[in-house]
């Protein structure tokens, strides 16, 4: 009887120490780590942070703005999505509905431009750098940019296989290495082509506008190149009525009118 009782007593001071060593023990703290931009390299993400966020960026459905052309203003609208697009002159009007390109023509005038080239270009630059954060994206070290004594880091951007109309277009942005803000823009252009340039044309993004708290162009400036460095401004072309939202944008934007071209 005396035996049983000891052990039993055994059980109980054993029992009682685990609970009391419980007790005293601090639960372990677990890192939360941000899903979304742990995906991306350090580089791209510090760039992606000092224009407001990737996840912020993500959260927007609609972007619109306006260029000021020889013919009148140039409105783009963009589902940020679906990448359904409208870009409507006083000459015409174009859009893509995810299945059709289309263009409109007004006033008897026209349209003598290259549709497919010209569908979603100005937004893919103006977008930058959050465009880059895209799914099928490799992102690489490359060497930094020196221009008037100032050097930028840079980040190539390419594509896996079949991913976009033109997979063989690669992009490098050259950033401030203290602040990580976007200053230049080094890309190629292969549409209509077979492989990869090495001709890379820069545009300089150093006019930026803070919209719906998402750090944007205001303006931005082609330069000549030579040697795959940029040499002297040739341009500037200039954004107006900018507009960024998370509502989704009207669908009857992108709806093909009767009347309209179907571009094949």
């Amino acid at each position: 009887m005396n035996k049983v009782f000891y052990v039993l007593l055994l059980v109980f001071l054993i029992a009682s120490c685990k609970e009391k060593s419980d007790a005293r023990t601090p639960e372990p703290k677990v890192e939360q780590e941000d899903i979304t931009t742990s995906i991306y390299p350090k580089s791209i993400t510090k760039v992606f942070d000092s224009h407001g966020g990737i996840d912020n960026w993500n959260k927007m459905q609609t972007l619109s703005f306006t260029m000021e052309k020889p013919n009148g203003k140039e409105v783009t609208t963009t589902n940020l999505k679906t990448r359904v697009e409208q870009i409507d002159t006083p000459d015409y009007t174009m859009g893509y509905d995810g299945n059709q390109l289309w263009v409109n023509e007004k006033n008897g005038k026209a349209y003598k431009g290259n549709a497919k080239f010209y569908k979603g270009l100005m937004m893919y630059f103006y977008a930058m750098p959050f465009i880059v954060g895209d799914d099928g994206i490799i992102y690489e070290e490359v060497d930094p940019l020196t221009f008037e004594g100032k050097t930028y880091p840079g980040i190539l951007i390419s594509y896996e296989a079949g991913v976009g109309a033109s997979p063989d277009d690669q992009y490098i942005i050259y950033y401030d290495a203290e602040t990580g803000q976007m200053q230049w823009l080094g890309y190629t252009v292969t549409f209509g082509k077979d492989g990869k340039s090495k001709d890379f044309h820069f545009i300089r993004y150093n006019n930026w506008q803070t919209v719906n708290d998402m750090v944007l162009p205001k303006s931005v400036d082609w330069y000549k190149y030579e040697n795959n460095v940029p040499t002297e401004m040739r341009n500037t072309v200039e954004f107006i009525d900018v507009s960024l939202s998370e509502k989704t944008p009207d669908a009857s934007l992108f709806i093909m009118p009767e009347g309209a071209k179907v571009i094949e």
